[in-house]
């Protein structure tokens, strides 16, 4: 790039309030992906129940959440709550939105690896009178998480590349703490090209920890 339109100097400048911003962006992403990993686990299971009294009303809320912007889920926690007594403080309110909305996919990433269990196995689970809780974890899960690892890894990059969103509601992340320093320097190319270059270099390096992961848990 022409060092006349890239000023380097600047750069070098400006680095150390990227990479501050690109660990706290990165903090939030493993943050609200841990607990979605939870939440989505017990959403594929509500989901799955013989009940329909509960399967369905799970169903709905997740088709609901998936069929429905981020940003919109985020303003509604974020400006709406508030209302009705629930006030969350934009980070809190950014990484709950987050975690509730990739829960939602996750769950449907859950219930395809649960239902690519065979059917051999639950019953086996059964005559070793194993209960549910026992059944899932020790038998069930083992199998259906080897092979859903490369979606769940998607997942991560995808939540990871839509924290810009939580700048909606005011959380400094990556991309507005690179909008911040253009606006205080009137030179936007360098912290907007760092920034995607660090969105770039994050989110190959965790395809590639995945494509590891993927490779440790493939069967032999």
């Amino acid at each position: 790039m022409n060092a006349a339109l890239f000023d380097w100097q600047f750069a070098w400048q400006i680095l150390p309030e990227l990479l501050r911003a690109s660990l706290y962006t990165i903090g939030i992403t493993l943050v609200a992906f841990a607990i979605a990993l939870v939440f989505g686990l017990l959403l594929a299971i509500l989901r799955r129940s013989r009940l329909q009294w509960v399967s369905w009303p799970v169903a709905s809320v997740i088709e609901f959440i998936r069929s429905t912007p981020l940003l919109i889920q985020l303003y509604f926690l974020y400006y709406v709550m508030p209302e009705y007594g629930l006030i969350l403080s934009a980070l809190t309110a950014g990484t709950c939105g987050l975690a509730l909305h990739y829960s939602c996919y996750v769950a449907e990433v859950y219930r395809a690896g649960l239902d690519g269990v065979p059917r051999g196995q639950w019953e086996a689970a059964k005559a070793l009178s194993l209960g549910p809780w026992h059944a899932y974890r020790n038998i069930v899960l083992p199998q259906a998480v080897r092979p859903i690892v490369p979606a769940l890894g998607n997942y991560l990059i995808a939540m990871f590349k839509d924290t810009p969103v939580l700048s909606a509601i005011t959380v400094v992340e990556l991309m507005l703490q690179a909008k911040n320093i253009g606006s205080q320097t009137f030179r936007y190319i360098e912290p907007i090209t760092m920034a995607g270059l660090f969105f770039l270099i994050i989110s190959v390096s965790v395809a590639l920890l995945v494509r590891k992961l993927e490779t440790h848990l493939r069967m032999p």
